[in-house]
């Protein structure tokens, strides 16, 4: 195959390629739309059916002790796979960012349509950073979700400490509440940042082993 042939055709598969690396990154956000929603209908669900069994202790308690760990597992569940998709979606867009590094070679009106400023993540600082990482992990889908996850996890605290210890103060058991949900608010954020951390981490020795084999 002669070069204009080989570059035609290398031009038609890194088109393809992009168009895959697109879609799976749109099926990424689809996944994690449908988690959530799952996750939040559920849990709104077993709320509802404890304001209908909330007259009655002998019904509520053996209610809640049954529906709120289940709800708090399935969150556990949602959270740690919306993680996963995220870091899915990243590895998608560092392909398509490739994809676009050989668009730009294409010639000068190319690398001026394909320029880097003009990309999204990683050929320029995502918006969410701006207001420094803190912020933006506690902006993806996952922390939205961790952080209701968590308050459902601080209400069964609650109402374990109220209903073991039935002498203690109604703030006793709110603190409690409260304090398990910032626990696992905490225990949380270490964990998406520690995934995070290690998937870019891989990702450059990935990197670097590629370019020791060139």
């Amino acid at each position: 195959m002669d070069e204009p042939s080989e570059r035609t055709a290398l031009l038609s598969a890194l088109t393809t390629e992009h168009f895959v690396l697109q879609t799976a990154n749109n099926s990424t956000y689809s996944e994690a739309s449908a988690r959530s929603t799952l996750y939040v209908m559920a849990l709104s669900s077993s709320l509802v059916a404890m304001g209908f069994v909330a007259s009655s202790t002998d019904l509520l308690v053996p209610f809640a002790a049954i529906s709120l760990p289940a709800a708090f597992l399935l969150g556990i569940f949602t959270v740690v796979r919306l993680v996963e998709s995220a870091l899915e979606s990243m590895q998608c867009l560092t392909g398509i960012a490739r994809i676009r590094g050989y668009y730009r070679t294409l010639g000068p009106e190319a690398a001026r349509h394909f320029a880097s400023e003009y990309g999204r993540w990683p050929e320029v600082e995502p918006p969410a950073l701006r207001f420094g990482p803190a912020l933006a992990f506690f902006g993806t889908t996952a922390a939205m979700i961790a952080v209701i996850n968590n308050v459902v996890a601080g209400v069964g605290i609650a109402l374990l400490i109220r209903f073991r210890c039935p002498f203690a103060l109604y703030w006793a058991s709110a603190v409690g509440g409260i304090a398990g949900a910032l626990a696992l608010t905490w225990l949380f954020y270490a964990y998406q940042r520690w995934r995070f951390d290690d998937y870019e981490a891989r990702a450059r020795q990935r990197a670097d082993d590629a370019n020791v084999a060139l």
